[in-house]
């Protein structure tokens, strides 16, 4: 649709984590008012379905570890798509705040003077957590929750994981699949119990979603075999109550 403005205005959508009964209704009605959709690649095709017939629709990727648009790419077509009076959508999976780029997107685009909002989503840890039947904080046993990314860099785990170490703590890992056994001895390493339970999910959110149940030390000592869906990894006491609803049980580590 074109607004009235001279210049388009951006919003910045979270998808959630797949299936439209889980977006918002504002995220909903963003899409079905857009002019042009830029989604990622994690968005469902029942999400981008929602689209009004004449939107430009434009699939982005941005899938980790697979080739996709480039975020300069992405930021410059916001911004041609805005100027041609269009109301621009960049839907994305999950919540755009949490690993999702958000703040760069909103950054560079102010800087031309252009209007965004961003509507917020259901992330892939509160997805995981509702469906499986686990809360991500919990009375006596996990007083704060971690949402953290990892990666391996010159053959050992980047960042800093001291707050992982906290009993207390719930750490959620986003797209740290390949580098899991590390980070989990990283974990290990700054005082988090070897049998700590830990609860994988693939596809937290859709109907299909898988549970692989492991502790800590598990973890650390092979790679996680997986499927071809998004993982999401999550660490701490609650993971213990996962509702195992694949049917297998807690040395269940595969997907395949």
């Amino acid at each position: 649709m074109l607004v009235k403005n001279k210049l388009g205005k951006v919003l910045l959508v979270g998808a959630g984590p797949g299936p439209v009964d889980l977006m918002t209704v504002r995220a909903v009605r963003a899409v079905e008012s857009a002019g042009a959709l830029l989604y990622d690649a994690l968005c469902s095709e029942e999400a981008v379905a929602l689209a009004p017939p004449g939107c430009v629709r434009i699939q982005t990727g941005k899938r980790g570890g697979k080739p996709s648009m480039k975020q300069d790419e992405i930021n410059r077509l916001m911004l041609r798509l805005a100027r041609r009076g269009l109301q621009v959508v960049r839907l994305k999976g999950g919540d755009p705040s949490i690993f999702g780029r958000v703040g760069e997107e909103m950054a560079f685009l102010n800087r031309f003077g252009l209007e965004t909002e961003v509507v917020p989503g259901v992330t892939a840890a509160c997805a995981a957590a509702a469906q499986f039947g686990f809360p991500l904080t919990h009375r006596g046993e996990a007083r704060r929750v971690v949402f953290t990314t990892a990666r391996v860099e010159d053959g050992a785990v980047a960042g800093d994981w001291r707050m992982g170490g906290d009993p207390e703590a719930t750490v959620a890992v986003y797209m740290g699949a390949e580098a899991a056994p590390a980070w989990a001895r990283a974990l290990m390493a700054e005082g988090r119990a070897a049998g700590t339970p830990v609860a994988a999910v693939e596809n937290a959110g859709a109907p299909h979603a898988r549970l692989a149940e492991m502790t800590l030390a598990e973890l650390g000592a092979a790679p996680l075999r997986r499927g071809g869906g998004p993982l999401l990894i999550v660490v701490g006491e609650v993971a213990a109550l996962a509702a195992n609803r694949s049917g297998h049980h807690a040395d269940q580590r595969a997907f395949a």
